[in-house]
């Protein structure tokens, strides 16, 4: 089966690649419908797996400057005690089964589902936000509310390791539109990283990371986005994302039903 993990990884990793998204909304599920892992493993291998391609992801951005630090303290500030606080939650539950795994995969079939809308629907929104400047967040209520929006997200990462890609970069924007897209997908990735290691060893301790399994899937990704990184300079962004939307929302389908 490594060799079927591999491919797996590489298949996400082009995807990945190509659209800057779809890392956790593809990896899990698909660890969970095609090669029948637990909800509780798929999310804990997964986890591990963003942990170390997304720190790779910040050196770089960090070299040329795409990071906004402020607004990864910020939500940091809200994200890495809701990670705590959910993995304290799943043990609490002891083993994780029955209505566990339940509450697991239905949280990873809605977290994918707001991927897809953020995909789909976030030229809109922010078309939306800059024709209602009132809207616009500053000062104290714009921190407080990105520390909600972090601690929102600590909790739907570590339920389902979704929520951190598309998701969070959808609401970066909507409370920060004067960033840069560079800015946003810098700030996004710097901000995953420390949320899930923290979830990610939050999971370590529930015994819930397949190591081989984590193996298999880097050594397929890694080249996998790179490829996707090639061909992106060839295919239609709004195709790959119309397509990638279609997959998601099939794949919410199946988790929740």
């Amino acid at each position: 089966m490594f060799l079927a993990y591999t491919v797996s990884g590489l298949f996400v990793g082009v995807l990945v690649g190509l659209t800057g998204v779809g890392g956790g909304s593809l990896m899990t599920p698909l660890l969970t419908l095609l090669f029948g892992f637990s909800p509780a493993t798929a999310v804990g291998t997964d986890l591990a797996f963003a942990s170390i391609t997304k720190g790779f992801g910040t050196l770089a951005h960090r070299a040329h400057g795409h990071v906004r630090w402020d607004i990864v303290r910020r939500l940091s500030l809200g994200s890495l005690p809701a990670a705590a606080l959910t993995i304290g939650v799943l043990k609490s539950a002891g083993e994780l089964d029955g209505p566990v795994l339940h509450a697991i995969r239905v949280t990873i079939g809605v977290s994918v589902l707001l991927t897809v809308l953020s995909l789909l629907f976030r030229r809109q929104l922010l078309a939306w936000l800059a024709r209602r400047p009132q809207y616009q967040l500053t000062g104290a209520r714009q921190a407080n509310a990105t520390v909600l929006v972090g601690a929102v997200i600590g909790v739907l990462v570590t339920l389902s390791s979704i929520g951190a890609g598309a998701v969070g970069a959808t609401l970066i924007l909507l409370l920060y539109p004067q960033l840069r897209a560079a800015e946003v997908a810098g700030t996004d990735i710097a901000y995953a990283v420390p949320l899930t290691a923290v979830a990610a060893l939050g999971h370590v301790w529930l015994g819930t990371v397949h190591w081989n399994l984590l193996g298999a899937l880097l050594v397929g990704s890694i080249p996998g986005i790179w490829l996707g990184a090639q061909l992106s300079k060839q295919l239609p962004e709004r195709l790959v994302r119309g397509a990638l939307a279609t997959v998601l929302t099939f794949v919410a389908i199946k988790l929740v039903s």
